[in-house]
């Protein structure tokens, strides 16, 4: 032992292991869940909101009644039953059997998180380059990473993934000589910027990745969460080749039964759940049930209006306090849907360097670095609005606006301090070329 670590394991780890770090998201959880802190950080679905004493007796029916099958083990792609409900869910966004949908080609998995480690694990190999919208989904940069493979960024505006921006990434890869694997995005309520991807951009991005012969993993947590109308049709219902689409139950169910799906071409099904076999043998049999037996009996239709009507409520809460408290020089995304608001500072300001001052104030975000492979981002920082209630979301800015005053009244006094850190703005101002981490 050298005496330089803590870790008296660190020889004897993987080479992928390294570089891991911990998630700016979970780093924050054990100072966002005390009491006295208005958490704007997580993006926690707001659970009371379901009617939790029909969904409790529903679970102990399940096990009193059916606990011999549903806390049995299972099968690898996940109960047929489930699978149909699935193929349900999905029609609402009009991704149904016209465009090839299919049971047979769903592969129930434990959550969000664990389609995509599965189709990184299908289809990354180390130094493969993924392409991402800038910024992106904390959880993805993640996978990737432990798989070993490159994040280039490509940037967003208002209208979303900038398709200019993508051909120029593909091209700019392509002479490097880098190979690139697939296109990562989410087109609808983005996380975290809440930006959605207009219908125009939408066939075209498409049509960029075909030509390319670029995969797409569509990630569509919250498609069914809009607030203004009715969101694009997911890419999946406009191609069925080479689009894989992922989806799950933890923002319009309950995250804590860890439920989600992967729609696959036909071809690559069966290596998903091969791939899913080997890390969990199967999913949770109870939690499958529980979900079927929710959409098969419950008024879930119903339940997603209930929760976009508290999310559209706690949204224009979180808009209305951003318009009256932010000190000038502050801009912020206005999302239809989702969860989150994309807000950027004012020069100067780094969201991380704050973030302990945000704390003592009894406030929590999520700085912008932690949504960009390279540590960029530093002038953003994600708002979540589905959680506290108005008021709370409301004082909460108060408070982060009242740190912000302060950092800027010393910067004035003293100037930087350490300077800001690369700055990545929402809409597209740095170069279109890729980024690589």
């Amino acid at each position: 032992m050298t005496g330089t670590t803590l870790d008296d394991y660190t020889d004897r780890y993987a080479r992928r292991v390294r570089g891991m770090t911990a998630s700016e998201i979970r780093a924050l959880f054990a100072v966002a869940s005390r009491p006295e802190v208005v958490s704007l950080a997580g993006g926690a679905p707001y659970i009371a909101a379901l009617p939790l004493d029909a969904v409790g007796e529903m679970l102990g029916r399940l096990g009193a009644e059916h606990g011999a099958t549903t806390l049995q083990y299972g099968i690898g792609q996940g109960t047929p039953e489930l699978r149909e409900r699935i193929c349900e869910v999905m029609a609402l966004s009009g991704i149904d059997a016209s465009c090839g949908a299919s049971p047979e080609d769903v592969v129930v998995t434990v959550g969000g998180q664990q389609a995509l480690d599965l189709v990184a694990r299908l289809f990354l190999d180390p130094g493969d380059v993924v392409l991402a919208e800038g910024p992106t989904y904390v959880g993805a940069l993640g996978v990737f990473q432990a798989a070993q493979a490159q994040v280039a960024h490509v940037p967003m505006d208002s209208e979303g993934l900038i398709p200019e921006a993508l051909e120029v990434a593909i091209a700019d890869l392509a002479r490097a000589g880098r190979r690139v694997k697939f296109l990562y995005t989410i087109p609808t309520y983005q996380n975290p910027t809440g930006v959605t991807l207009s219908e125009e951009r939408r066939e075209r991005v498409l049509d960029i990745c075909e030509r390319a012969g670029l995969l797409v993993v569509e990630d569509d947590p919250y498609g069914q969460l809009g607030f203004e109308g009715e969101a694009p049709a997911p890419l999946r219902a406009r191609r069925r080749d080479g689009v894989f689409y992922l989806s799950t139950f933890s923002k319009t169910f309950a995250p804590g039964l860890r439920v989600g799906w992967i729609l696959a071409p036909h071809a690559v099904r069966d290596k998903l759940v091969i791939a899913s076999e080997a890390q969990i043998l199967c999913p949770s049999g109870f939690a499958q049930a529980a979900v079927s037996t929710y959409l098969g009996t419950m008024p879930w239709r119903q339940q997603l209006k209930v929760y976009r009507e508290v999310y559209r409520e706690r949204r224009d809460a979180l808009l209305d306090a951003l318009a009256d408290l932010m000190p000038e020089g502050t801009t912020w995304t206005t999302p239809a849907g989702g969860l989150f608001v994309w807000a950027t500072l004012p020069d100067g300001l780094d969201s991380k360097a704050m973030m302990p001052r945000a704390v003592a104030a009894r406030v929590a975000y999520v700085p912008g670095t932690g949504f960009y492979a390279d540590g960029t981002g530093a002038g953003n920082m994600r708002l979540n609005f589905s959680f506290p209630p108005p008021e709370r979301i409301r004082e909460g800015v108060r408070r982060l606006a009242g740190v912000m005053e302060q950092e800027i009244a010393m910067r004035k006094v003293f100037g930087a301090v350490g300077g800001a850190g690369p700055r990545r703005r929402q809409g597209g101002s740095d170069a279109p070329g890729p980024d690589l981490a």
